[in-house]
C-alpha cells in the first residue's frame, strides 16, 4: 500500500468511468472528472443527484463500486486512504465536535486532521502562526477565543474552511458551506472564498451546492448531476445555462448572471 505525499504533479484529481452500487441501486453511474490546480468547479444538483456520494470519492473516504478515482496523482485501492485524507481539506458544516473547543482551537485541530484536541499536543510556533493568518484572513480575529457553541453558524463556516486549510492542502472540498446560512454570513462566505482563491492561486476547489446563489464568483467549472449522472461537465459559463440547469432540477428556470454571480428564477414556457 502506498503512502502519500504532497506536492505530486498533474490533476489533482481524475475519475474515469466510475460507478458506485449500493445495495443493487446506483448512485452514480459513468462520472468521468478532472480537475487541475487553480480550477475551481460546482457540483450542483438536487437532492439525491449524487453529489455528496461523489464528494466522498473525491475526498477519499469510499472506494468507486467500479471505475478508478485519483486523488492528488494517488488511485484509491492502492494507497492509505487515512494517510491521503490528511493532504485534502474538507469543509463539512456539521462538524461532530463534542469538547467546548475555541475558535481558535478548531482551526488548529486541522494541523492533526482531527476532530478534537491530540491530548499532549502542542502546535509548534509555525503552525500558530499559521492559525492566525487563516483566522485573520477569514474575518473571525475577534470571535478566537470564543466557545464553538457561542459562533454563528458563519462564524463556524468561516472557522472550518480555516481549519481545512491548515496543513496547506492542494484541495479543498466545500460540502453545502452555506448551509443554514442567513443572507449577510452567506455573502461574508462567499467574499472570504474568493479572497482565498486569489491568494493561493494553485489550490483547487471542489463545492457543492443545489443553489446557483451560493456559487463564488471565482467559480471556473461545473458539473451537473442529476440521477447519479453526468448531464453536464466543463467550463462553468458552458455549463451553467438556463437549458441545463431547468434539465437538471426538471423545472424551466431563467438563468441571470451579474457581476460575476449567478441567480435562477422560474421561467416561463415563453422564455424557456
Amino acid at each position: 500500500m502506498n503512502h502519500p505525499r504532497p506536492g505530486e504533479r498533474g490533476p489533482v484529481l481524475r475519475a474515469v468511468d466510475v460507478e458506485v452500487v449500493r445495495d443493487g441501486r446506483h448512485l452514480l453511474r459513468e462520472i468521468g472528472l478532472k480537475v487541475h490546480p487553480g480550477q475551481h468547479w460546482a457540483l450542483l444538483g438536487a437532492n439525491g443527484a449524487g453529489k455528496s456520494t461523489l464528494l466522498s470519492l473525491l475526498g477519499a473516504h469510499q472506494h468507486p463500486t467500479r471505475g478508478s478515482v485519483e486523488v492528488l496523482g494517488h488511485r484509491l485501492g492502492a494507497v492509505d486512504m487515512r494517510a491521503l485524507r490528511s493532504f485534502v481539506g474538507h469543509v463539512n458544516p456539521r462538524h461532530p465536535l463534542r469538547s467546548p473547543l475555541t475558535a481558535r482551537q478548531v482551526v488548529l485541530t486541522g494541523a492533526t486532521n482531527t476532530t478534537e484536541l491530540v491530548p499532549r499536543w502542542v502546535p509548534s510556533d509555525a503552525e500558530s502562526a499559521r492559525a492566525e493568518r487563516l483566522i485573520g484572513v477569514l474575518g473571525i480575529a475577534e470571535r478566537a477565543e470564543a466557545a464553538w457553541n457561542t459562533l454563528s453558524q458563519g462564524e463556524r463556516g468561516r472557522a472550518l474552511i480555516a481549519r481545512a486549510l491548515m496543513p496547506e492542502p492542494r484541495l479543498l472540498l466545500l460540502d453545502e458551506p452555506a448551509t443554514g446560512l442567513d443572507l449577510a454570513a452567506r455573502e461574508q462566505l462567499l467574499t472570504s472564498l474568493d479572497e482565498l482563491r486569489a491568494e493561493h492561486p494553485g489550490l483547487a476547489t471542489v463545492l457543492v451546492t443545489h443553489h446557483l446563489e451560493e456559487l463564488p464568483t471565482g467559480t471556473t467549472h461545473a458539473m451537473l448531476l442529476r440521477d447519479g449522472r453526468c448531464l453536464a461537465a466543463g467550463e462553468v459559463d458552458e455549463v451553467i445555462t438556463g437549458e441545463h440547469i431547468s434539465t437538471c432540477f426538471d423545472h424551466p428556470v431563467h438563468i441571470t448572471r451579474d457581476h460575476g454571480r449567478w441567480y435562477a428564477r422560474a421561467a416561463t414556457r415563453v422564455e424557456a
